[in-house]
């Protein structure tokens, strides 16, 4: 019971620290604006989607705010709002850090973003009409066929069959039946 309570605690630790990590970059970067923003997740592989908050509580920022940075299009959050979405451009290079600038009512502020070391395979585009039908094959039933593998494979099932059925009419000889 104790290790229970022991992970949880350590999990929402983690979750903190997780959580405070991009406004602690923030701040490192000597960035002092009326208003708090971060990045989440502050490293993301090409292709990938991050969300852009922008702490509006204290009332540092009061108009819409636009967020600029090399790797995706200029997204502006409208004054109402605290977060947006944007998607990091498919051809970003792995292992880049960029600038993101946060842009309120005259005040910029920044912080990083790290593009993951890892490409994902781009999305092939899927033809809406295709050339010729589906090319229907043996479907596997023959592919890998071993004659050894099948003799080992009923071997195995004879033999527990004959053990079950063994027993089973050692323990009627047993009761006296």
């Amino acid at each position: 019971m104790r290790a229970i309570r022991v992970a949880s605690a350590a999990l929402l630790g983690l979750t903190a620290l997780t959580f405070a990590a991009p406004a602690a970059v923030a701040k490192s970067d000597n960035n002092i604006t009326p208003f708090g923003f971060s990045v989440l997740p502050s490293t993301v592989a090409p292709g990938g989607e991050v969300t852009l908050l922008l702490e509006r509580d204290h009332g540092g920022c009061k108009g819409s705010a636009t967020v600029t940075s090399a790797v995706f299009d200029t997204i502006t959050i409208p004054s109402h709002r605290s977060q947006a979405t944007a998607v990091v451009d498919w051809d970003a290079r792995p292992g880049a850090v960029h600038r993101v600038t946060f842009t309120c009512d005259g005040v910029s502020g920044s912080t990083s973003l790290t593009i993951a070391g890892v490409r994902p395979v781009e999305p092939t585009p899927v033809p809406l009409h295709p050339g010729r039908g589906v090319q229907a094959g043996e479907g596997g039933s023959l592919a890998g066929f071993d004659l050894k593998q099948i003799g080992m494979g009923a071997a195995l099932v004879v033999g527990s069959v004959g053990t079950a059925y063994a027993l089973s009419r050692r323990r009627g000889n047993e009761d006296g039946t």
